[in-house]
């Protein structure tokens, strides 16, 4: 028994008994204090809470039955403020449906009078044997949570770098696209900014303008870097890449919709005459249509092999406020026009080509 008493009274461990009988109190105060338990008293629920708000405790050894707040209430009150509290209950009542009720609401043991010391000591025991076992595993569950979360973040880490280095290798194969992808992302993030969208979309919008070209991987060089007009068919050609981008992607971005949404319908027009897919209107994921007014200000004011100069910033905004309605949303572009007066909307030099910082 010597032993028994060791193992769950040292280190020390704090006690509380209630009970509205002063002298069955004093003997269970007594055999705990024996065992190594530092204890504390009450006589009844309200005079256990008032200690456990100055004092939480470790242990509680309660009647069932008393004035005031009986054994129920409190453990009740326990459970919803001291949950890490191991709580074994007493009462003179061997009812079976009650002892269960205690176990339901989160007893750890049950205890029925007249009972014997060496059964208070092996219910204490166990008591605390389950409290341990409780929150080690939960600890234990933390710590996998952790784990699993860091993880994800590094696996979500390569990912985005995998993403980043394929828009990359498209602007090696394109040098009038380098830094376009990263020049669009940062402005379609400002304006929807300035629709006032919630961070995790701003973020997915962010990714999507960021890899928005990435089907032109599939179009010849000698289209991509055509000096003068494109051809009918070379038109055609060059605006099959939302769709190759969209078929690349999306066995990758399938936790990020909206990303993929920007990929695949930012060549879409508010009059139903864009491509791939002909939307009009609201059928437009709105995503798709900042990026369709990113993408157009940036190439406007980038410059590009089939144009002889690129347009200044005014000219620019002038040509998105000209084609409201036909090409781009009006809502989306005077969203840009009041980003542009707070000071938020700037023209972005090309020479800024260091990547952006998108996450899903």
């Amino acid at each position: 028994m010597n032993g028994d008493r060791a193992s769950v009274s040292s280190p020390a461990v704090d006690c509380l008994v209630v009970d509205d009988e002063p002298r069955l109190r004093q003997v269970l105060v007594h055999l705990m204090r024996n065992d190594g338990f530092h204890c504390f008293e009450a006589g009844n629920g309200l005079e256990a809470i008032d200690i456990l708000q100055r004092q939480p405790v470790t242990l509680i050894l309660s009647d069932l039955r008393m004035p005031r707040m009986d054994g129920i209430e409190l453990l009740k009150q326990v459970r919803g403020r001291w949950p890490d509290t191991a709580m074994v209950l007493i009462t003179a009542v061997a009812d079976v449906e009650v002892a269960v009720s205690c176990l339901a609401i989160g007893a750890m043991d049950y205890l029925t009078k007249p009972f014997h010391l060496e059964e208070v000591r092996a219910r204490v025991k166990q008591a605390l044997e389950k409290r341990r076992l409780i929150l080690e595993n939960r600890d234990y569950q933390e710590r996998l949570e952790e784990r699993v979360a860091a993880q994800a973040r590094r696996l979500e880490e390569l990912f985005l770098a995998a993403i980043q280095a394929l828009a990359s290798s498209l602007e090696v194969k394109d040098r009038y696209t380098r830094g376009h992808s990263v020049r669009v992302s940062q402005y379609s993030s400002v304006i929807a900014r300035a629709l006032d969208l919630k961070e995790d979309v701003i973020q997915q919008i962010g990714l999507g303008g960021h890899v928005h070209d990435i089907g032109k991987i599939g179009v010849r060089e000698d289209v991509l870097n055509k000096a003068g007009p494109l051809t009918s068919d070379e038109y055609q050609h060059i605006m099959m890449h939302p769709v190759v981008g969209y078929r690349i992607l999306a066995p990758l971005l399938g936790d990020a919709p909206i990303a993929l949404n920007v990929v695949r319908s930012h060549h879409e027009r508010v009059d139903g005459t864009g491509v791939p897919d002909g939307l009009k209107g609201d059928q437009i994921p709105l995503e798709a249509r900042i990026a369709a007014v990113a993408d157009a200000f940036d190439a406007m004011t980038s410059g590009r092999p089939y144009r002889e100069a690129e347009k200044t910033f005014e000219q620019a905004l002038r040509e998105l406020e000209d084609n409201c309605d036909s090409q781009f949303d009006r809502r989306v572009v005077e969203a840009t026009l009041d980003a542009v007066r707070k000071g938020e909307f700037r023209l972005i030099p090309q020479s800024a080509e260091s990547p952006v910082a998108v996450s899903l």
